[in-house]
């Protein structure tokens, strides 16, 4: 199987490059989008990336159009929004699909490492969270209801 540090991606920002910057940390992937009831998770997201990342901890967001057309605008209008409506200091990507005939190579992984319920690999919606250890082996899937703040038990206890 394909390494997660191995698999290509762009930033929001048009560069292509791979996780391979963010081996040994703890990882919070989260599928994004501007226009959601969700959204408003962007402020606890980017509050447990200021507080956990001097030991090791970081959130990637990946913006997704899929569900319900809730990320509309294009990379400098979603990097705009979250920075000036959130704060949002934590790692954007570019635009991607998490499920269907164009699923991106990461999200692929991540559904295969960490089904949801029943082992269903469909992504439900915006914001669904995969947390990931150091090794980049260890995933676990948390539902787009899962408020960041209720994940610091699993963080802490992955940061060690």
């Amino acid at each position: 199987m394909t390494s997660l540090y191995d698999i290509p991606v762009t930033t929001i920002d048009g560069v292509e490059t791979t996780l391979a910057d963010q081996r040994g940390k703890v990882l919070l992937i989260v599928n994004v989008a501007s226009k959601c009831g969700f959204t408003k998770q962007y402020e606890g997201l980017e509050a447990l990336h200021k507080t956990y990342g001097p030991r090791g901890f970081t959130v990637l967001g990946f913006p997704c159009n899929q569900f319900g057309g809730q990320e509309p605008g294009d990379a400098e209008e979603i990097k705009s929004f979250c920075s000036l409506t959130y704060g949002v200091d934590f790692p954007l990507y570019a635009k991607l699909d998490v499920n269907g005939e164009g699923t991106h190579p990461l999200y692929k992984w991540l559904k295969a490492t960490a089904p949801g319920l029943l082992g269903s690999e469909a992504i439900k919606w915006n914001f669904t969270k995969f947390l990931v250890d150091r090794t980049g082996l260890g995933v676990k899937r948390f539902a787009p209801a899962d408020t960041p703040a209720s994940l610091v038990g699993e963080i802490e206890a992955g940061l060690g």
